[in-house]
């Protein structure tokens, strides 16, 4: 899309530049990453950018609207933690780049989180992009740097000594993330720690830092409890249910109540239809849907073909939904003219003494297959992987 630019990469694009692209971020970050980052930006006109506007307008405002009661029960009892926030400080809004009946390019809403995403890798990546080919700068319109940081920073560390603020994670240097978490720590002078070297004292928590015992007062929490819950073996020294004197950013049950949970209460013509799978009407053809667990993170337990018997086989229905099926329209021309097709996420901070979340980021991920997703990806085909968007001013 807007084939100027398109033209203008692509004529400037070489694997040599690619390496540099890809050095510049490990220089930036002092690190590696593990997954894929495209070759390519993708380009999208301003008025696809206020279609995403105004969607995301309608969720947040039916995010706000929606009854507390109502939300809480999507939160299994086993994972329900103490001290609740009135809203999430992150929102994640995924969107596939579609095509609609008369051809006019469409956001349709994949999914959406209440939790964090490479915030901070983010920010290098697309400085990377504008350092590489320097005639993206044309089209950059995002936030400067140290505006952007110091957003991340009123959020996750407020008024806090960054001491007492870390970021929380299962096994950090095993994550396919780890590279945002040592961004993360640059920019905001915090420190990673690991759910295993918590150590607890009543109410607080505390983490090792050079032999000593430093009270943690804010968790920036990167923790699922879907991936917890995979180690039978894990030994922690605290319970996430505990009632604990800490400030969750965010509060771990916002990732159940804004999530998939609330796919079909709304409606909106740039969100497909979805039920869940215990109310679907006898009326719609299961074929027309894809079949996805309500809690389930990057991608897993996806069904994109599901059938009546699939249905059901499912043990318990309430925590399926069946989403109607949208087509990703390939629209980002590479250098050999194949096209890939791309999601694009709308990332979201709500500071405590505002009133609505900003967007302040974005990430695209690019594919030549089924899935938009950095984990299904083949390092022979170009033009995939994480990437950014750049919009047109016009």
């Amino acid at each position: 899309m807007i084939s100027k630019y398109r033209k203008k990469f692509n004529q400037d694009f070489s694997e040599q530049r690619y390496e540099e692209f890809k050095d510049k971020i490990r220089s930036k970050s002092h690190s590696d990453f593990n997954f894929r980052v495209s070759e390519s930006p993708i380009f999208l006109p301003n008025s696809f950018k206020n279609k995403l506007q105004e969607v995301s307008e309608y969720l947040i405002e039916e995010i706000k609207s929606i009854p507390n009661i109502t939300l809480n029960q999507a939160i299994p009892e086993s994972h329900r933690v103490p001290n609740d926030f009135e809203y999430p400080h992150f929102l994640l809004f995924d969107f596939g780049i579609c095509k609609d009946r008369n051809g006019e390019i469409i956001p349709q809403l994949i999914e959406l989180q209440a939790f964090p995403s490479l915030y901070s890798f983010m920010e290098i990546q697309k400085e990377s992009y504008l350092e590489t080919y320097t005639f993206l700068k044309e089209l950059d319109d995002s936030i400067p740097k140290e505006e952007y940081i110091q957003k991340l920073k009123d959020v996750i560390v407020a008024n806090e000594n960054p001491e007492n603020v870390i970021v929380l994670e299962i096994f950090p240097e095993q994550q396919k993330t780890n590279i945002d978490f040592k961004i993360t720590e640059q920019f905001l002078e915090i420190q990673t720690v690991c759910v295993t070297k918590i150590s607890k004292i009543g109410r607080k928590l505390f983490y090792k830092k050079e032999g000593k015992e430093i009270p943690i007062h804010r968790i920036y929490n990167r923790v699922i409890f879907d991936e917890l819950d995979k180690y039978e073996n894990i030994k922690l020294n605290f319970n996430f249910t505990d009632d604990l004197d800490v400030k969750w950013i965010t509060h771990p049950n916002w990732f159940y109540k804004i999530s998939k949970f609330i796919l079909p209460l709304l409606i909106h013509p740039f969100i497909p239809k979805t039920y869940y799978v215990h109310q679907i009407p006898e009326t719609e053809n299961v074929a027309d849907y894809v079949l996805k667990p309500l809690f389930s993170f990057a991608g897993s337990g996806v069904n994109l073909n599901p059938t009546d018997k699939d249905l059901e086989q499912l043990e318990n229905k309430s925590e399926y939904i069946l989403q109607k099926r949208v087509e990703y329209e390939p629209l980002f021309k590479d250098i050999h003219g194949k096209h890939s097709k791309a999601e694009i996420r709308m990332m979201l901070i709500w500071n405590e003494n505002q009133e609505n979340p900003e967007w302040i980021m974005n990430l695209v991920r690019m594919t030549k297959s089924e899935f938009a997703n950095m984990n299904f990806v083949n390092d022979d085909i170009i033009w995939v992987g994480c990437s950014y968007a750049f919009f047109d001013k016009g």
